[in-house]
């Protein structure tokens, strides 16, 4: 079997984030982890290693910066991957990658596979990352490497240099068949992620973790997107209170104020 990479990415981590009272979100003070369906990605690529051999690699460009203040999440995140089954760790960090944009990132993915001289036939990744849900690098960097692409597949058959797999378009199942290389990118269905083993995770750190910056990459260029600001959404609530002498006049009242909202039709 050809060599498989698993695309990983240290996203924000939503649940972190806070708003302050003038509704401004600080991106530096939301800590990074991996993308939830990305662990669905590396235990696809660990099953499929399992089952027809090859080598597996995790790649990922750091998308948020700085650095020195992201490095150490982005580090987690890897660790995780290799804990999890992955074999080598092929990472891009560079302050003139942050903050980053699809096509930027795609690109760097392609340079960073071609600099460590890895031309994977498979590459897996999730269908869209926690923070930004654009579902657009796996597809750009398919269109980059002159692969298939086959988008929201929730299940997954590899065998002698074919693909069959199920793709969840909302409506209705679409089955289809490709031959390799293509990347594919997966839905939280494919799969129930394995925690990996105390064992596994003592190995992680005996693994190959090798990091490229910008300069060492080829054909990469600058991200072109620039962010300005970045607000939360604030609801206003009418923090209405409805009285009565008893509670059929209660909810009379409340059934009138929903009416009202159009939230209940009489």
């Amino acid at each position: 079997m050809p060599d498989i990479a698993v695309l990983i990415k240290a996203s924000l981590n939503p649940d972190m984030a806070r708003i302050g009272p003038d509704g401004s979100v600080d991106l530096n003070s939301i800590p990074l982890k991996i993308s939830d369906i990305d662990r669905n990605a590396v235990e696809e690529a660990v099953k499929l290693k399992e089952k027809l051999g090859g080598k597996l690699y995790a790649v990922s460009v750091l998308t948020w910066g700085p650095v020195k203040l992201r490095n150490k999440d982005l580090r987690l995140a890897v660790q995780e991957a290799l804990a999890k089954g992955v074999d080598e760790a092929i990472v891009v960090a560079d302050d003139e990658l942050t903050p980053g944009d699809q096509t930027t990132t795609a690109k760097a993915i392609k340079a960073a596979l071609e600099k460590h001289g890895v031309k994977p036939e498979l590459i897996l990744a999730g269908e869209a990352t926690i923070d930004e849900v654009t579902s657009q690098v796996p597809g750009r960097l398919a269109s980059l490497l002159g692969y298939k692409y086959l988008s929201f597949v929730r299940k997954l058959d590899v065998d002698n240099g074919r693909i069959i797999a199920e793709r969840d378009l909302e409506d209705y199942i679409e089955v289809v068949e490709a031959s390799l290389p293509a990347v594919v990118s997966v839905t939280q269905e494919i799969n129930e992620p394995r925690p990996p083993t105390l064992l596994q995770i003592r190995r992680a750190a005996r693994k190959p973790v090798k990091e490229y910056s910008a300069s060492e990459l080829e054909n990469v260029g600058k991200p072109v997107r620039h962010i300005i600001q970045i607000s939360g959404v604030q609801v206003k609530r009418k923090q209405q209170i409805i009285e009565g002498d008893n509670l059929e006049e209660i909810a009379e009242k409340l059934i009138e104020a929903l009416a009202r909202e159009g939230v209940l039709k009489l």
